[in-house]
């Protein structure tokens, strides 16, 4: 399925957008790491879904915004972006990261939304759960971590990395630092207000989960109580890009 690119201005701040696919409307929102390229899994949602797949303001080749501070900025952009667009009857779908600005969105405003996919997401903290610290952490390492399938890990760091690709990088890393740096990964308030989530949600973790583990579902069933929750044996914190196939289906069903 082929998607298009192009830049749109939402807040004065020129996004990248890739759309591709027909049907409802999907909105991805990508993790720290950002989303350079269209994915298979992403394919595989364009035969059903209208699938939207934006950089962050401040990651990829997206501006970085002078009122961007933290993660609330970001939730209250998404719910800007959905009206320009006209967009309702929305899978608000996230990943780590993008997962955490999803519920951010969903706690202040669900009108434009259809429900809620949470994949691995950040966000919350959980008792004697702790994250893997992603900004002290070597990229080789980094990368190793995001796959339990090291075959995968391998491919990624076998890609040669050009200027653009290190500038990219650079840029997502310093973003991610200013919307999640302290409190680390979390907000302390989102937990608190995660009654007011009123679409369905589903939640997909890799139960070889070795960024955010899989022992964040604990609390998670606990403040989200009627989430239906899916774990994805053999794959780590991208659940999406290791078991493409398996995670459509879990998504559709």
């Amino acid at each position: 399925m082929k998607f298009e690119q192009r830049f749109i201005q939402v807040d004065g701040c020129n996004v990248n957008l890739r759309r591709g696919g027909r049907g409802e409307p999907l909105l991805f929102l990508h993790g720290a790491s950002g989303a350079p390229v269209i994915l298979p899994f992403m394919e595989k949602l364009a035969e059903r879904f209208d699938v939207l797949v934006p950089e962050h303001p401040g990651y990829g080749q997206s501006d970085e915004p002078d009122w961007l501070d933290n993660i609330h900025d970001l939730a209250y952009f998404y719910l800007d972006f959905l009206k320009q667009l006209g967009l309702r009857n929305v899978t608000l779908m996230g990943n780590s990261m993008g997962g955490w600005v999803a519920m951010e969105i969903a706690v202040r405003d669900t009108s434009r939304l259809k429900s809620l996919v949470l994949v691995s997401p950040a966000g919350i903290r959980a008792p004697g759960v702790q994250p893997a610290d992603i900004f002290l952490m070597p990229d080789e390492q980094l990368v190793r971590n995001l796959f339990h399938d090291q075959k995968l890990a391998e491919a990624r760091l076998a890609v040669p990395v050009t200027p653009e690709a290190v500038d990219i990088a650079l840029k997502n890393k310093h973003t991610t630092a200013r919307l999640a740096w302290e409190p680390r990964l979390h907000d302390p308030f989102l937990p608190k207000w995660l009654h007011r989530v009123d679409v369905p949600v589903k939640i997909i973790w890799g139960k070889e989960d070795r960024i955010l583990p899989v022992a964040f579902l604990d609390e998670y069933r606990r403040l989200l109580p009627k989430a239906e929750i899916h774990i994805v044996e053999g794959a780590g914190h991208l659940p999406h890009a290791e078991k493409p196939d398996l995670f459509v289906e879990l998504v559709c069903k």
